[in-house]
């Protein structure tokens, strides 16, 4: 109490603004589900039997890692250390011009030669000589050697065009060898920037479960938090679960929305503080404020709204 001209000091006041009762109904009713749901699954982890993926078993095969391969510089030093290509030309152009199938080819149409000569040339050139009585001449010997010379020029003239055509086999099986030893650095080099692509993307992977995981009991206080604060103009609980952000935007919208309806329609009834002197000095009773039917309208306008984005 003041002194001097007798006033008394101000008394505090407060002001408790409630809901119509239904709505405080409803949200008891809605905590206590809410409560019940999260004994029951804070310690039900969805993410519990998660099993990690690993890369190098499904890469390598169990026990393997990519440690156990050569590194991408080993491999290109084992394509590329020494490499002459002149040396590498003459290598394959000998394998392919004196090869043995190139031998045997050369071989047979030698036996081909000699078989026409038997069965052919010569029979008519001693046919021939008898006829002249020559038999025994120096012609027979003469006519002979000339057949044996033919033949002689021919499997030359064989050998020769076959080899002559088998020049270009040999220069593509060169490039094709400078172009496998190439394809295989590069197809080398892609299979290991595959392996650390995936196993970045993996490891996220089971990272991100782990992590959700160990934060389960969190996210299920996330949405009890959302709850007790629904009717303080819910805000929007975001967590990793999946489908909780449209329901997160319901809560929202429809208690928003009956906050809202209570303050801009519908019966507003208020009742102002007041003060009742006492022995111990007066005691102030707060005032109540009475959200009607606007915050049943609001709440219904809210869960549309949240429905339309």
């Amino acid at each position: 109490m003041g002194s001097g001209g007798g006033g008394s000091a101000p008394a505090d006041t407060s002001t408790t603004v409630r809901y119509a009762p239904y709505i405080e109904t409803r949200h008891q009713d809605f905590l206590n589900t809410i409560y019940s749901k999260r004994v029951a699954v804070i310690d039900e982890s969805p993410f519990d039997d998660y099993t990690d993926i690993e890369v190098d078993d499904a890469f390598f095969g169990a026990g393997y890692t990519i440690a156990s391969f050569p590194s991408l510089y080993d491999m290109f030093g084992k394509f590329m250390a020494g490499l002459d290509i002149d040396a590498l030309f003459t290598q394959i152009y000998n394998d392919t011009i004196d090869s043995t199938v190139t031998k045997n080819l050369i071989t047979a149409e030698g036996a081909l030669i000699d078989d026409e000569i038997e069965d052919t040339s010569l029979p008519r050139l001693q046919l021939g000589l008898r006829d002249i009585n020559s038999v025994i001449s120096s012609t027979y010997a003469t006519g002979k050697a000339l057949l044996e010379d033919t033949r002689t020029k021919l499997v030359a003239k064989f050998s020769a065009d076959l080899k002559y055509r088998l020049i270009p086999v040999a220069v593509d099986r060169w490039k094709a060898h400078l172009d496998w030893n190439k394809l295989v650095i590069g197809t080398y080099a892609e299979i290991m920037k595959l392996y650390y692509s995936v196993k970045t993307d993996v490891d996220e992977i089971n990272y991100a479960m782990k992590a959700k995981d160990l934060l389960w009991p969190f996210t299920v206080l996330d949405f009890e938090r959302a709850a007790l604060g629904a009717l303080q103009g819910a805000t929007n609980s975001k967590t990793d679960v999946a489908g909780a952000s449209t329901m997160a935007r319901v809560l929202s919208g429809a208690l928003t929305g009956a906050a809202m309806g209570a303050m801009v329609g519908g019966q507003i009834t208020q009742t102002a503080a007041t003060t009742v002197p006492t022995a111990a000095g007066p005691v102030t009773t707060a005032g109540t404020t009475y959200a009607g039917w606007g915050a049943g309208i609001g709440a219904a306008l809210g869960v549309a709204s949240a429905y339309t984005y």
